[in-house]
């Protein structure tokens, strides 16, 4: 897809990946919309990026963005779906909300953008972009609702392809390990991180390329494509790397541990 002349909504703009995205994407002939939860965040580039402030885990606020869009530019070309969030925890006791919250998020709201895109957008061509990530295919210990969530939207979008049925397209990107404060936020300074990490600028130019050329799955990281490779044919690799991460997140769990008094 060409993307010059595209008018863009991009969340998770405030940082991370998302913010990079942008530091690139206004330098097209686009219009964008940058969303956050805290837009003060969000660099003053020119009239062509208008930022706007959502809470993406409530139907309501999701509404009101595609509302505030439409009225702005009659179409949505471009929708990335970046806003997400991780828990880096040891699941202790049954706690509803606490999945609602990473849910709402990670997972019920780019499923509802999808759907509002194919609405509004009918026989027209468009491109929806999500965040998935590796860990949609590799268990990370100390990130299962993390893990779980990306799973949901990996599955959700291999089979929505099949039923949309219209001129537009979904594609998945696959991030592994990406050089920006998410794990801090997820679990504190310490947080176990998993390797290898790459940044968040390569990835940013690797969505832009994928837009481009109409990719369905995006993958910034040549060596974790391999990886999917080889452990489809002999899949002990991802367990492998599980077990061994298991000890770096046993070891931060310790550390977290408050010993009684």
């Amino acid at each position: 897809m060409n993307i010059n002349g595209k008018n863009i909504i991009l969340t998770g703009a405030s940082s991370g990946i998302g913010m990079e995205l942008l530091k690139k994407l206004k330098d097209y002939d686009v219009k964008i919309i940058a969303v956050a939860r805290n837009i003060d965040k969000i660099p003053n580039y020119d009239k062509n990026v208008i930022s706007f402030s959502c809470d993406l885990s409530k139907k309501e606020e999701v509404d009101q963005l595609f509302e505030y869009a439409l009225n702005l530019f009659q179409s949505i070309d471009i929708f990335i779906a970046n806003a997400g969030f991780a828990y880096c925890e040891e699941i202790e006791e049954a706690n509803w909300e606490h999945i609602e919250k990473i849910y709402s998020t990670n997972v019920f709201s780019p499923i509802y953008v999808a759907e509002k895109m194919k609405n509004i957008n009918k026989d027209k061509s468009y491109y929806m972009i999500i965040t998935c990530s590796a860990v949609s295919e590799v268990p990370l210990p100390g990130y299962a609702l993390y893990c779980a969530s990306k799973a949901s939207i990996n599955m959700f979008a291999k089979t929505y392809r099949y039923e949309m049925k219209n001129r537009g397209k979904l594609g998945l990107v696959y991030p592994i390990a990406t050089n920006t404060n998410f794990f801090r936020r997820a679990g504190g300074n310490r947080a176990p991180v998993p390797w290898p990490v790459q940044s968040p600028e390569i990835v940013a130019a690797s969505i832009i390329l994928g837009i481009k050329l109409n990719l369905r799955n995006i993958y910034p990281s040549i060596l974790f494509l391999i990886a999917s490779i080889i452990n489809r044919v002999i899949p002990i690799l991802y367990p492998i790397y599980s077990k061994i991460f298991s000890i770096s997140f046993n070891l931060w769990l310790k550390r977290n541990t408050k010993k009684p008094l």
